[in-house]
C-alpha cells in the first residue's frame, strides 16, 4: 500500500509583513525626531527641599548684572578661565575638584552657561547651588 503523507513542512518565510512593520517604525521615528528641538533651552532652575551638601572646592558666583566672583575675588568674564585654573592649581587633587555655581536669582542663563563652559574646558565637575525652599 503506497500511502503518501501530505503534511510536508514548508520552510519559507514571508518577509512582507516584517518590511511593513520596519517601514512604519521608520516613518514614526522620522516624524517624532522633527518634533524634538535639541537647540532649545527650556530650563527651570532647580529649587531644593533636601539638606544634601556637596563638597565645594571652588566657588564661582555670578550676579544678575554679569559680575563674576571666584572664591569671593572679583574677575571679569575674559579672565574667568584663568582664575579658575589658578584655583585648581592650589588644590591637592585637581581631578576631584568641584566647581560650585552660585547664580543670583534673575541672572541670565548665558552667564551660567559661560561658567559651565569653563568647567567643561578644564574637565571639572560643576554643580548648581540652590537655596532651600520652605515647605
Amino acid at each position: 500500500m503506497g500511502l503518501k503523507k501530505r503534511n510536508a513542512v514548508n520552510a519559507e518565510f514571508n518577509m512582507s509583513s516584517l518590511t511593513d512593520i520596519i517601514f512604519l517604525l521608520l516613518i514614526f521615528f522620522m516624524l517624532t525626531s522633527t518634533l524634538v528641538s535639541p537647540n532649545a533651552l527650556n530650563l527651570k532652575l532647580p529649587g531644593s527641599n533636601s539638606k544634601t551638601v556637596a563638597p565645594s572646592t571652588i566657588s564661582v558666583s555670578v550676579v544678575a548684572d554679569g559680575s563674576y566672583f571666584v572664591n569671593r575675588d572679583a574677575v571679569n568674564k575674559s579672565s574667568l578661565e584663568s582664575a579658575v585654573r589658578a584655583e585648581l592649581a592650589k588644590e591637592a587633587e585637581p581631578q576631584k575638584a568641584t566647581l560650585v555655581i552660585n547664580a543670583e536669582l534673575g541672572t541670565p542663563i548665558e552667564h551660567v552657561v559661560a561658567i559651565m563652559d569653563v568647567a567643561r574646558v578644564l574637565k571639572v565637575g560643576a554643580i548648581l547651588a540652590t537655596e532651600p525652599t520652605s515647605k
